[in-house]
């Protein structure tokens, strides 16, 4: 009969499957207290539910302190990995000998190795199990004696004679990962980590941490000062304003501001004294977008953030969330794409974006009067804007622009209208109201009696239509080519620059204006250069008198229409 049995009963019970490497070879020198913890955490780990470090402390009958201090002492044998210290959350390993047992070792080939590791931890007795896993590094990972040695000299120096041969295993592997395994290489990346405690040093007293820089702060160190591109001074500026205690701590806050481009030091004070004025802020203007953000985070670095580097203020950026809403932008990407316009456009000050918010929604007023003018009760929609833009740029002044809107009144399509109107007052110079000889009457001609208004409507849009795509086809070439598009950019820019310039008479439009004739000159040097005729951006209508309306300066019947209802007739 076997040594051990199970009752039937106990077999048909659940179990909590151990390692037997575990057994054979940890069970027997570790710490009791710490094998009660593994195998309760094991336990905890197979069985479904939540459990916290808190539960397995009070299952046990020992403090919170004591369980974890157990993970961290199985942590140093690598058979658990600490993983998170907030929530505290532990991965369980495997054992490391795949045989179950220690290795057998001769002793006569470790004798020198041996006297001389005794001769550098000097303030205790060195295990054999000790020795084995030093013996175990050499045979595996291809140690030379001399260099495993150097590597424990310095464990030494950094932790003292107490150290544990689970850190110097993590110390050495970490040499092994990078190729260091002979006495030249851990001789050159002791030195260079020598280099960097200096550096770390006067990192950790300004931090207020008091151990000593070990070889885990040297791979930091290198990733801060190298990957990250800080300076000294900047990981100093990092801990003591984000009051990071720990080397993890450090490496969070200095993470966090690599990912929002601040390196200065005065960018880091900067940064750190606002971050809670700009989580406000970005509160606000969800709100004012009508946006719910369940964390602010991703939407601070992604696009508050963005917008105050490139120098929007907060204030003004409450404001633009205001109008973007009521101007249907109700979104955090809709709002940076305007943003995006008006820093094209250089408004970036809040006084500008107050006069350029003042002068749109001026110009939504005035647009409102036209469409009311004209019979309609329609919201403003981007064709409007485009059309008073283009009668602006015929420099038709708002009493021409109502004067048109007031005869489209009634049409089908009356910003076309108003647009044909417009177009042939341009074409014959009217300008000012004294010139307009008289209103459009209704259309009493005896042709047009018989034609249906539908017919002459969609022979003039169509007409219009040809011109103007002609017209915007020749603009979409010229745009096409990099340079052009470059120098219209530009005078646009300038045209709105000139526009708040002369609002407030600051005395700058003389350069301005300067600047737009040197630039025009420089575009149509371009044109000519392409082949292109400027004049040919303007739609060339068939009729030069209505501008393809059917109706001329003064509203009345054009020729060219009275011409079109005489062939449809005779059609």
């Amino acid at each position: 009969m076997a040594f051990i049995s199970l009752s039937p009963e106990l077999s048909a019970k659940s179990f909590t499957g151990v390692e037997n490497k575990f057994i054979t070879k940890y069970m027997p020198i570790l710490d009791p207290l710490a094998v009660k913890v593994y195998l309760y955490g094991l336990y905890l780990s197979g069985n479904a539910g939540t459990f916290t470090i808190d539960d397995l402390a009070k299952s046990l009958n020992i403090s919170e302190e004591q369980a974890v201090n157990c993970f961290e002492y199985l942590d140093e044998f690598e058979l658990v990995q600490i993983t998170c210290r907030s929530p505290f959350e532990v991965t369980y390993l495997d054992a490391e000998n795949v045989s179950g047992t220690p290795k057998k070792y001769k002793p006569e080939k470790y004798a020198d190795f041996a006297k001389s590791v005794q001769a550098i931890i000097k303030g205790r007795m060195i295990s054999t199990n000790e020795y084995r896993e030093y013996f175990y590094l050499m045979d595996e990972y291809g140690f030379e004696q001399s260099a495993l040695l150097m590597i424990v000299n310095y464990c030494v120096n950094m932790k003292g004679d107490d150290i544990r041969v689970q850190y110097i295993k993590k110390v050495a592997k970490s040499f092994a990962a990078e190729g260091a395994t002979t006495a030249k290489k851990v001789d050159e990346k002791l030195a260079q980590f020598t280099s960097s405690t200096p550096s770390l040093l006067k990192i950790f007293s300004a931090a207020g941490i008091s151990r000593r820089p070990g070889i885990e702060d040297d791979a930091l160190y290198k990733k801060w000062s190298g990957e990250f591109g800080f300076s000294d001074e900047a990981i100093i500026a990092a801990a003591r304003y984000f009051k990071a205690k720990t080397t993890e701590k450090i490496d969070e806050a200095l993470g966090e501001l690599y990912r929002n481009k601040k390196f200065d030091v005065k960018e880091i004070e900067f940064y750190c004294k606002n971050k809670n004025s700009v989580h406000a802020a970005t509160v606000e203007i969800a709100k004012a977008l009508g946006v719910y953000m369940q964390n602010a985070a991703p939407y601070i670095e992604n696009y508050v953030s963005v917008w105050c580097d490139r120098g929007y203020e907060l204030p003004a950026l409450k404001a633009l969330a205001s109008y973007c809403f009521t101007h249907g932008r109700k979104s955090f990407e809709e709002m940076d794409d305007f943003i995006k316009t008006l820093y094209d456009k250089g408004i970036i000050s809040e006084k500008a974006i107050n006069s350029y918010i003042e002068m749109t929604n001026a110009e939504d007023e005035f647009i409102k009067k036209v469409l009311s003018s004209c019979g309609l009760t329609r919201r403003i929609i981007s064709l409007d804007r485009e059309f008073i833009a283009k009668w602006r740029e015929w420099n038709f002044s708002d009493e021409m622009i109502l004067k048109a809107a007031e005869l489209a009144a009634g049409k089908n399509n009356p910003m076309a209208y108003m647009n044909g109107v417009l177009s042939s007052w341009k074409s014959s110079g009217v300008f000012t109201p004294d010139k307009i000889t008289g209103a459009a009457p209704a259309v009493t001609s005896r042709g047009e009696k018989t034609v249906d208004r539908s017919v002459i409507e969609r022979h003039y849009s169509k007409l219009r239509q040809i011109a103007e795509d002609r017209a915007e086809k020749t603009l979409e070439k010229a745009l096409a080519d990099k340079v052009y598009a470059k120098l219209h950019k530009e005078l646009n820019s300038l045209n709105i620059q000139l526009a708040f310039a002369e609002s407030r008479a600051d005395g700058t439009e003389d350069e301005i204006t300067q600047k737009i004739a040197d630039t025009e000159k420089n575009a149509d040097a371009r044109l000519k250069e392409l082949g292109i005729d400027k004049a040919d951006f303007e739609p060339h209508y068939n009729c030069k008198i209505c501008g393809d309306t059917g109706y001329d300066a003064n509203g009345n019947p054009c020729r060219c229409l009275k011409k079109f209802i005489e062939d449809y007739k005779r059609a």
